[in-house]
């Protein structure tokens, strides 16, 4: 199903922004989630942030396995000690994979697609996933993971990507 949701990639500087904190969950705010699935889908992601669409609020949405579901405002309460680490793609870096270390469980606190306040603990392949979405709203990149050989390894890659990112980047927009 085609989405009118626009991917942006490396280079696009609404990639390097933090975004807002969300101040009220309606219509709006609901009516967003739903185009952020389809587009989830459409683009065949397990998550996509809010920024990686151009909005600049703190919002992703993502579908481990078992449904989509949106988080709002995400806050990390606590992290385990152990990490692991996966190789991680991401829609805004297409074609390239960067092993990245992360805690295996977190606990965290958010607004869901209600506008109800929920705190859980994740774990394993939910645990990366809001780990990795939540990096991008706060302005942090798969890329800020990698080690100097991968870097290396993708730097044409990257320059490229860059330069795509660079050029599809439009005047600032946010959701209101």
């Amino acid at each position: 199903m085609p989405t009118k949701l626009k991917l942006r990639y490396y280079g696009d500087p609404v990639l390097r922004r933090a975004a807002r904190p969300v101040k009220s969950v309606g219509p709006a705010e609901r009516l967003l989630i739903r185009e952020m699935i389809q587009a989830m889908y459409a683009f065949d992601g397990v998550g996509l942030a809010a920024n990686q669409v151009g909005i600049e609020e703190q919002i992703f949405v993502a579908d481990a396995g078992e449904g989509p579901f949106a988080v709002i405002n995400p806050e990390f309460l606590s992290y385990s000690r152990k990490k692991t680490v996966l190789e991680e793609g991401c829609l805004s870096f297409p074609g390239i994979r960067i092993n990245v270390a992360r805690p295996e469980t977190a606990r965290v606190r958010y607004l869901d697609e209600n506008g109800r306040s929920q705190e859980r603990e994740v774990s394993g392949f939910l645990a990366k996933i809001f780990q990795h979405e939540s990096d991008h709203l706060f302005a942090r990149m798969i890329v800020d993971h990698a080690s100097k050989a991968e870097l290396e390894k993708y730097r044409e890659a990257l320059k490229a990507l860059e330069e795509r990112g660079r050029k599809q980047a439009p005047r600032r927009r946010s959701h209101e």
